[in-house]
């Protein structure tokens, strides 16, 4: 079980200008490759600001959230809202086991022993570090599987994608980018926006776990940490976005993977 000490609401004494840079720093590395950068803002979290586990994966929820909700407008500028309402079916798909797993996956947190979510965070950091790999060095082929196939690996991958999400308080596009690529034959820039509207709901869920054994208490008690570092991740997310191309991924990607995997063997040591 989580200890009163995990659910504490800490204060961040941190400056803006630290916050808001270690925001926007996380914002680019994501922003390179398409991505909001949670699962490069958790260890941060950690490492250098001091939370708790838990207390961490809240923040990071809700920072995820804010990217989200910012970034979710932008790509509908770039594929319609027409296009992606044609595509509802994968979304449902995806959402019937990525509601129930955000609100499973919330509920092992908050239950789970401090030590032992920083072993599973550490876990999770490599199995992203992986998706990663994959999903931008490989090219990703739609698995040819039958309808009932499709249907049924859509609801367990979603399950299993929004258990993870609720435990590292990310939105899971690294997971449902390539899920959606390779179940349902979208391409990469479809996939990423059908990802938001599936990540959205997702985080809601695992929200309304967390909100049940009060933890929300470290959000009212690190308010402006919150939105300085969620401003910082969104501009970040932006300039790296401009930065997209400037590196080839074949430098990128394996500098990124080792970023993550130096973290898992941190989190991993976390007493």
């Amino acid at each position: 079980m989580t200890t009163g000490q995990d659910l504490a609401p800490p204060r961040s004494t941190h400056s803006v200008p630290v916050v808001f840079g270690a925001g926007a720093a996380i914002g680019v590395l994501g922003g390179m490759i398409g991505l909001g950068g949670a699962e490069f803002r958790l260890p941060l979290l950690i490492g250098l600001f001091g939370f708790a586990a838990l207390s961490a994966v809240i923040l990071n929820k809700a920072m995820s959230l804010v990217v989200v909700l910012v970034a979710l407008p932008a790509r509908l500028a770039a594929v319609p809202a027409a296009e992606l309402a044609a595509r509802w079916p994968v979304a449902v798909n995806l959402l019937a086991g990525s509601l129930l797993g955000a609100w499973v996956g919330a509920t092992w947190v908050v239950r789970m022993r401090s030590t032992t979510l920083y072993k599973v965070l550490a876990a999770l950091m490599v199995l992203m570090a992986a998706a990663l790999v994959l999903t931008h060095t490989t090219t990703l082929d739609t698995l040819a599987l039958p309808l009932w196939a499709q249907v049924a690996c859509g609801v367990v991958a979603g399950f299993g994608i929004g258990v993870v999400a609720a435990i590292m308080g990310v939105a899971g596009g690294e997971l449902l980018i390539p899920t959606i690529v390779l179940l349902f034959g979208e391409d990469i820039k479809t996939a990423g926006s059908l990802s938001l509207l599936v990540s959205l709901p997702t985080m809601l869920v695992a929200f309304a776990r967390y909100s049940r054994d009060g933890s929300f208490a470290v959000l009212g008690a690190n308010l402006r940490f919150v939105l300085v570092m969620a401003a910082g991740s969104v501009a970040g997310a932006v300039l790296g976005g401009l930065l997209l191309g400037l590196f080839p991924d074949l430098v990128l990607v394996p500098v990124l993977a080792v970023i993550l995997l130096v973290s898992a063997v941190k989190l991993a040591r976390h007493e």
